[in-house]
């Protein structure tokens, strides 16, 4: 893991970086706001940004047009003395892979906040479900109806995406016939 700390210290070893860094912890953005804030080329922000990315310190969204850049701030909440450690280091590599594998599966599943289908891989479905239930209130209880219309929004089968989502465990029907959720952090179940 010593070379991940390597990588990261390597692209903090540059001015033009450390610019963009520091404009990405204000507020995240896009390349060409960076390119007009720093007065650089977009291909010079698309290169260092790159860089970035690979080694973990920024990651990337796409939006409509625009793919949008973010600190990754986990990286930023460990110490100096933490990140030395190579415990530490292996760590936190490890969860910027999964991390980045969960990024993955909700572009190739998503599009413009719309489910495009459900995954049949099991991982893969979890990681799909717990995006989903960020959009649904934790312990409220809801009807059927309240239910259908949410999951319509959310995809086109709502009934069958109902009934996974049940299945997995993420909704519970009570004995009012209401729905709660009950599942939302997966963070242990892979």
């Amino acid at each position: 893991m010593i070379e991940k700390s390597l990588e990261i210290f390597k692209c903090l070893a540059d001015k033009s970086r450390l610019k963009i860094i520091h404009n990405l912890l204000k507020e995240p953005m896009y390349v060409e706001l960076l390119s007009e804030r720093l007065e650089l080329s977009p291909s010079t922000i698309s290169f260092h940004l790159k860089k970035m990315e690979n080694a973990g310190i920024v990651n990337s969204k796409k939006e409509q047009y625009y793919v949008i850049y973010f600190v990754n701030k986990d990286l930023f909440e460990i110490s100096l003395k933490k990140f030395i450690d190579f415990n530490t280091a292996e760590g936190y590599c490890e969860k910027n892979r999964e991390n980045e594998y969960k990024n993955k599966i909700i572009k190739t599943f998503f599009e413009y906040n719309k489910l495009k289908s459900i995954p049949v891989q099991r991982k893969k479905k979890l990681i799909v479900f717990e995006e989903i239930t960020k959009k649904i209130e934790k312990n409220h209880k809801y009807t059927e109806r309240e239910l259908h219309l949410i999951l319509s929004e959310i995809y086109e089968d709502f009934i069958t995406l109902k009934k996974e989502l049940i299945i997995e465990g993420f909704f519970i029907l009570d004995n009012s016939n209401k729905y709660i959720l009950k599942k939302g952090d997966l963070k242990n179940e892979f």
